[in-house]
């Protein structure tokens, strides 16, 4: 007789990220499979670009004084302004010039800007705290807390726990797409983590005697159902396989399915078009997070043409997806309530570096896109190239927008969610940028002792030495988190 044993990774497999949704209680129903129907809440979509994307080479400078900056700075890693791979200029609404393209291979952005359905944010970033760490200013943006590690939770577990009283109750409110939960979603216990719908399952044993199927035997009951009967209890383990088995019905009472013809391929896309689904599901999805690691490109980077270009890859790769996404949704109502943020946790050094590469950076490009978009603008402050202006951020470009600004206007405008305290401690001065459209309320009062402690500790002054809070004070190989694979052996 063969032995069926269910190993701590395969358990956790099911319970992790359930035993979130299950831990929910009463506000975890199952909902009917509503494919076909347009929701009638909000979608907050958030991507990582993780390893420091290249927004210079994203968002092109392509006249003035800094095209020529930027020209002397990057001379082998220029993006062309006329030729066939010329950078994808962007004009405003009434034809206007911007002095900015985008990317060759960000066709699909550059037509969701033409649509009016992009708007990116000039030098966004922490601006109150420094570093050219990627494990530090991953973490602090995933947390909402710049320079701040303890607290505990994430900024969407803690949008989703401070939201406004009259806020429908959800079956799946918050989502991750990955192998690992997302420190966005740290401490949740309403989301739930998945690499992929077809995998999100207990498999272990014989593949026939893992669940019942519609060929099984009259009267076969699987492993799956007889492991809900052993759940039945109230102690701590058998409420977390309640959790689990809640969250595995879930998620298999819908009808997850392959991409439509025309869908780009890769596992990206493939998690885009999960999300995309599963907003579809009319679950009450409110929060989703993904990543898209690769970004860093110390080496070797490339910039546009024919044969092989690493960064070009790159950008194609996230631009089509990003689009087929967009145009999906749109096809079916729901676009209209979705909104997806893209941003990285720094860019690149302006000057080019010996290895046919760029080292890490300060401020970078933030993109926003969606239906409630006010796109086909930029926002923010450009500070320009000139090497004076870079000096005092020691020839990056600096930080003028903080990206929980961004954060909180789609918070308030799209999500009814004024309690920024809650979401961001310690951010303050909020002024919306008019990004989204939707109704501004006054922002919720703050709890006086918690903020002024994290006040106190996530502002931090620019660095005082070029080498300041770089992450080459320590070896990268035991800072990076499992996210971040992409090591050049300059970093090693």
């Amino acid at each position: 007789m063969s032995r069926f044993t269910l190993t701590r990774r395969e358990f956790v497999k099911g319970c992790c990220g359930a035993a979130v949704v299950g831990a929910a209680g009463s506000i975890l129903t199952f909902s009917e499979d509503a494919s076909a129907a347009t929701n009638a809440y909000d979608t907050v979509v958030h991507l990582f670009l993780r390893g420091g994307m290249d927004g210079l080479n994203l968002v092109v400078p392509i006249s003035g004084d800094d095209r020529t900056f930027y020209e002397q700075a990057r001379p082998d890693l220029s993006i062309p302004n006329s030729g066939a791979y010329a950078a994808l200029a962007l004009t405003l609404a009434g034809g206007a010039a911007t002095g900015f393209g985008l990317h060759p291979s960000a066709t699909g952005l550059r037509d969701l800007w033409n649509s009016g359905h992009l708007g990116i944010v000039h030098a966004a970033g922490m601006a109150t705290s420094v570093t050219r760490s990627h494990f530090d200013a991953q973490l602090s943006i995933d947390l909402g807390t710049p320079g701040k590690f303890g607290t505990g939770s994430g900024w969407m577990t803690r949008a989703w726990e401070h939201r406004p009283l009259d806020t429908p109750a959800a079956a799946l409110p918050a989502l991750g797409i990955g192998t690992t939960q997302s420190a966005g979603l740290l401490g949740s216990t309403a989301a739930l983590t998945m690499g992929s719908a077809g995998d999100f399952r207990l498999n272990a044993g014989a593949y026939a005697w893992q669940e019942r199927r519609a060929d099984s035997p009259a009267g076969f009951r699987g492993v799956n159902e007889t492991l809900a009967d052993l759940w039945s209890g109230r102690s701590g383990l058998q409420l977390n396989g309640q959790r689990a088995d809640a969250s595995l019905r879930l998620i298999t009472q819908q009808s997850y399915g392959t991409p439509p013809a025309g869908w780009p391929g890769g596992t990206f896309a493939q998690q885009l078009w999960t999300i995309a689904q599963s907003i579809r599901f009319n679950l009450g999805l409110r929060y989703a997070t993904l990543d898209l690691g690769g970004w860093d490109t110390h080496e070797g980077q490339g910039t546009a043409g024919s044969g092989y270009h690493y960064y070009q890859n790159k950008i194609a790769e996230l631009s089509s997806a990003l689009q087929a996404f967009f145009n999906e949704l749109n096809a079916g109502g729901e676009m209209a309530r979705v909104t997806v943020v893209v941003q990285s946790e720094f860019g690149r050094r302006v000057r080019a570096n010996a290895n046919g590469g760029t080292d890490h950076g300060y401020g970078n490009p933030l993109l926003v896109l969606g239906g409630p978009v006010n796109g086909r603008r930029f926002y923010g402050t450009w500070p320009g190239l000139n090497p004076e202006t870079l000096s005092p951020t020691f020839g990056d470009v600096p930080v003028t927008t903080d990206y929980r600004q961004v954060m909180a206007e789609i918070l308030i405008r799209r999500m009814g969610n004024a309690n920024l305290s809650q979401v961001f401690p310690g951010y303050a001065g909020y002024a919306p940028l008019g990004i989204v459209q939707g109704t501004d309320l006054a922002v919720a009062a703050a709890a006086p002792a918690r903020v002024a402690a994290l006040q106190a500790t996530s502002s931090a002054p620019a660095p005082s030495h070029p080498s300041a809070g770089r992450e080459d004070d320590v070896p990268d190989w035991r800072r990076r988190g499992p996210v971040d694979r992409f090591m050049t052996r300059r970093e090693r």
